[in-house]
């Protein structure tokens, strides 16, 4: 009896799975908004070199209202652009007065003297009333810092992704799933109140590491609870929950518009998270293959009362457990190193090929959900259907993987995305509708790809795969061949 028959006696997607999976996807709500919360964090408003009389009065910001009054103000101290708005980073050099003049004759405004905003810059509150631009003027010289949190914060993500993953195959899932929504609600609350850039930026960068251990652990605790015929509707229930949250974001950023509340509130339900996630059983499967045999029977005894199968549980004992993963158990016991997922044929073609599908979906991914700005729409909007679009697409990705297949599934979605993607290069630049409506297809099919990533790379990737931990020097090469053989055999079970 192997374990997924356990897993189908003890309920099968019973009332424990329901809730343990609808507990482990509402936190996902919120982590899509932190992936994206750099387009509101860093939104840039329109401004233009503050000039005397805004400093005279001790305005730093101007609504619309005010920067109408000043129309006159602004045709004396501030340039035009090549359409005809106020330079955003220039101003002259001496007040041109003689401007106000409009029935006289003047030359072009190019032929003035300017310099470089010297009092700092006015800001448009009309629709978005701070931003860590607005707040530590990270525009004209400095604008480039402004992507500094977003690199920082996926950096985070790589950490998190390296350190604990390893961590969760040493320590277990659950206790790593804990510590990362703990990290998350107090290093996002400590954001909300960064009193300096440099200060924020670290931050993030926790919360980029805290948000890999959510992803990571709360994808391998519903995998490994839940039997292989419903791992595809689950994640369908996942994905759709993390398509939410990216609409839900538009509204959330377009009722605070100030990126210090809007942090500050994405982070303080994650302590809510960190409570509720003491309730979570850790993987038997893990527990079984770290020789913990014992306390997995009570978490499946656990698991059969919650689904009323109380008499199967009592029917589990330890041998039948080490039984069911004898296979894996055989594989775990030869240590391995990442080296030797490039050591035979077949290994290497699925790692390679596995990154390089991670790679191209998120750089693409997120090269077109971050800074929505850029398409010259309202960015309330966009992100909206940004979010909408994936509904569709995700649909169709699920009904492909189930009818089709997983690799024709990931194939195509890339492949679609990766032609839309390079027709929008050549749309000029003023068709913004079609413009948007191209990247909205084209991250479509992204999330498509996403979804199928997530699935496929678990299911190529068993458990005995991602315990990999530590190289096994000193042994014998024969031997060693032979645990390869193994792993492979064991690998080639798992793939649907």
């Amino acid at each position: 009896m192997g374990f997924g028959d356990v897993l189908e006696n003890v309920g099968s997607m019973g009332k424990f799975q329901i809730v343990h999976v609808l507990l482990l996807s509402f936190p996902a709500l919120i982590l899509t908004m932190h992936n994206l919360l750099q387009n509101f964090l860093a939104v840039v408003p329109d401004h233009h070199c503050r000039i005397p009389w805004e400093t005279v009065n001790g305005s730093r910001h101007a609504n619309v209202t005010d920067r109408a009054r000043m129309e006159d103000l602004l045709r004396v101290f501030i340039p035009l652009d090549q359409n005809q708005r106020p330079e955003k980073c220039l101003m002259y050099s001496s007040p041109q007065w003689h401007l106000l003049d409009l029935n006289g004759t003047h030359g072009s405004t190019a032929e003035y003297h300017t310099q470089k905003c010297t009092d700092g810059w006015t800001y448009d509150e009309s629709k978005f009333k701070a931003s860590t631009v607005t707040e530590w003027d990270l525009v004209c010289d400095q604008k480039s810092l402004r992507w500094i949190t977003q690199s920082i914060y996926m950096s985070g993500l790589l950490v998190g992704a390296i350190v604990l993953g390893r961590l969760s195959d040493k320590f277990g899932r659950r206790t790593l799933l804990l510590w990362s929504h703990f990290q998350m609600a107090v290093s996002g609350t400590c954001a909300a109140f960064s009193s300096s850039y440099p200060l924020l930026c670290f931050w993030r960068f926790l919360c980029g590491v805290s948000t890999s251990g959510l992803i990571l652990n709360a994808f391998s605790l519903r995998v490994e609870w839940v039997p292989t015929r419903f791992r595809t509707s689950v994640e369908m229930i996942s994905n759709y929950i993390y398509t939410t949250g990216q609409m839900l974001l538009a509204g959330v950023a377009y009722g605070i518009q100030h990126w210090r509340w809007i942090q500050f509130s994405l982070s303080v339900p994650f302590f809510v998270f960190f409570l509720y996630s003491w309730w979570f059983s850790e993987s038997a499967r893990w527990l079984i293959l770290n020789d913990k045999a014992d306390v997995a029977l009570k978490q499946l005894r656990r698991v059969a009362k919650m689904n009323g199968k109380q008499d199967e549980g009592k029917k589990l004992t330890v041998e039948i457990l080490k039984s069911s993963m004898e296979d894996e158990q055989l594989t775990a016991k030869n240590k391995h190193s990442v080296l030797d997922l490039f050591r035979t044929p077949v290994i290497r073609k699925i790692a390679c090929c596995t990154m390089l599908a991670w790679f191209a979906t998120g750089f693409a991914y997120y090269g077109l959900a971050i800074d929505l700005q850029g398409f010259g729409v309202d960015i309330y909007l966009i992100q909206f259907i940004f979010g909408a679009v994936d509904i569709p697409a995700k649909s169709i990705c699920f009904i492909s993987m189930s009818l089709i297949g997983r690799r024709f599934t990931q194939s195509t979605s890339l492949i679609l995305a990766g032609c839309i993607i390079v027709a929008n290069i050549f749309i000029p630049k003023e068709l913004k509708t079609l413009r948007t409506s191209f990247a909205a297809i084209g991250k479509g099919c992204l999330a498509a790809a996403f979804s199928c990533c997530y699935l496929y790379s678990g299911e190529l990737y068993p458990t005995v795969v991602r315990a990999i931990k530590t190289s096994g020097k000193g042994k014998d090469p024969e031997r060693r061949d032979t645990s390869l053989q193994e792993l492979h055999r064991s690998l080639m079970k798992q793939t649907v």
